[in-house]
């Protein structure tokens, strides 16, 4: 039924006028699980399927979608089809695509769908009563999602392929004289979403770790506020990885640039006159746009156009080299796609999306970047973060920070840290990155874009890092 279904949009779009085609058939299953002091609280299991259909005429795109998928899907499929291709709205001009064909499928060892929710609510009981007494609670999350897709585009191209993510966290809360305080694990939001099964999930310890997470959240009530300064700061990887995020994924789409995201997400400071020229961070800071990383939310086999992963730089050697973009985008300035055209679903239109945005490691352990710090902080955990339009002023909240003195953690920590910057100075203030051994995969679910709004996953890979001179503070 499905090569049914794809063959008959395709033709009822050529035969609508359109000289390009594009038909995505998506099946999409989610598992979201919320927790309450060890036990669950709320769930959300659903499934979709439905059609997409990008049809290019002249050189302008439209698109329609259907989940209409009865015993009359076939007609309903060329119905979605033909409307895409009445949806059209003027363009550029756009270059055709080679055909390709191939498949792909995230390894995994467990299926996070075959394990029963009985072992899921267990590991939270069990994280829960490893955090009390004495703390007003916890709260966990756990995501398990699966996107399959198969692609049929009218110039040949055949694709398959089949995402699955999973991975959660837990969040410690300890109240007392007017104060709140938390510590998460691995990190804040939704925990660490990996590409793969259960295995990762698993691999998270949250029983284990949350006996710390309790001492921490209770000797944040007894701690000061972070001293204001020009300080050293250490950001751990779930941090850098909302950094990296912020102000070198977001900055670097190519539709942003061009201005087509300007009344939604905003803007862009990196105007593609800079490419090669402006210097974005210091030489040791090399970030790269790849969507082939091992157990990346951003990897795939191909992207929501068909164009087969890749593996772009962004920064090399400190200069701004890459953006994140789309065939029809990237073709504007005269470069290759950098394979990031993402769809939420089926009845969501692909735009450009980030895929993994990585730091590339430098060397040595996180003990050996801090043995040569002085005097700084060691920041975990998000709490919250602002970055203007044009993704230049940012300031970010964490939930500790962790004095450093004559090259070594202190045991003293502070509350309710703030940093700020602008995005240029801050990476060119980047004076060592961690090695290979400290560089981590961490993921971001709900990375919003689009009107309507498409909410994609997404993944940084980092090491912890230093940066000299960052402004430093205290929220209140």
């Amino acid at each position: 039924m499905s090569e049914a279904l794809l063959e008959a949009a395709l033709a009822a779009a050529r035969a609508a006028g359109a000289r390009h085609v594009e038909v995505r058939l998506v099946r999409r299953t989610r598992e979201r699980l919320s927790f309450r002091d060890g036990a669950l609280d709320a769930s959300l299991h659903d499934r979709d399927v439905g059609v997409g259909v990008r049809a290019l005429v002249g050189d302008g795109w439209g698109y329609g979608a259907t989940s209409l998928l009865t015993p009359a899907s076939v007609a309903e499929a060329a119905r979605a089809a033909t409307a895409a291709a009445a949806a059209v709205r003027g363009g550029a001009p756009v270059a055709m695509p080679s055909a390709v064909t191939g498949t792909y499928t995230t390894p995994l060892r467990e299926d996070p769908f075959a394990v029963p929710l009985a072992d899921k609510v267990a590991v939270f009981a069990e994280a829960h009563a490893a955090a009390t007494p004495g703390v007003k609670g916890t709260r966990g999350e756990m995501t398990s999602l699966r996107l399959e897709t198969e692609l049929a585009a009218s110039n040949g191209t055949r694709l398959s392929q089949a995402v699955t993510i999973c991975g959660g966290g837990l969040t410690v809360l300890a109240v007392g004289d007017g104060d709140v305080q938390v510590r998460s694990h691995p990190k804040s939001t939704e925990g660490n979403v990996l590409q793969g099964g259960f295995e990762h999930f698993r691999a998270l310890d949250l029983p284990g770790h949350a006996p710390r997470l309790r001492d921490e959240a209770l000797a944040l009530l007894r701690a000061e506020p972070t001293p204001a300064g020009k300080r050293t700061i250490v950001l751990d990887g779930s941090q850098l990885s909302l950094q990296i995020h912020e102000s070198v994924g977001h900055p670097t789409e190519l539709d942003r640039v061009l201005g087509e995201e300007i009344s939604l997400a905003g803007a862009s400071f990196l105007l593609p006159d800079r490419l090669g020229r402006l210097k974005y961070g210091a030489d040791i800071v090399n970030l790269t746009a790849d969507a082939t990383t091992p157990t990346g939310p951003g990897t795939f086999g191909f992207d929501d156009e068909g164009t087969p992963a890749t593996r772009t730089p962004l920064v090399e050697n400190g200069r701004f080299v890459g953006f994140l973009s789309g065939r029809d985008s990237a073709a504007r300035i005269g470069r290759p796609s950098g394979s990031c055209l993402r769809a939420e679903s089926w009845s969501a239109q692909p735009i450009v999306r980030m895929i993994n945005v990585n730091l590339e490691p430098g060397a040595g352990s996180l003990d050996d970047l801090i043995g040569g710090i002085d005097d700084g902080l060691l920041l975990s955990g998000n709490k919250s973060w602002s970055i203007d339009d044009l993704r230049l002023n940012f300031q970010f909240s964490t939930e500790i920070a962790y004095e450093i003195r004559g090259g070594r953690r202190t045991g003293r920590i502070f509350k309710n840290p703030v940093y700020h910057g602008v995005t240029p100075a801050f990476w060119q203030s980047c004076r060592a990155i961690c090695g290979p051994e400290e560089w981590r995969m961490w993921g971001w679910m709900y990375c919003g874009k689009g009107d309507p709004i498409q909410l994609q996953y997404v993944g940084h890979g980092c090491a912890p890092a230093r940066f000299d001179g960052v402004d430093v503070g205290a929220s209140s």
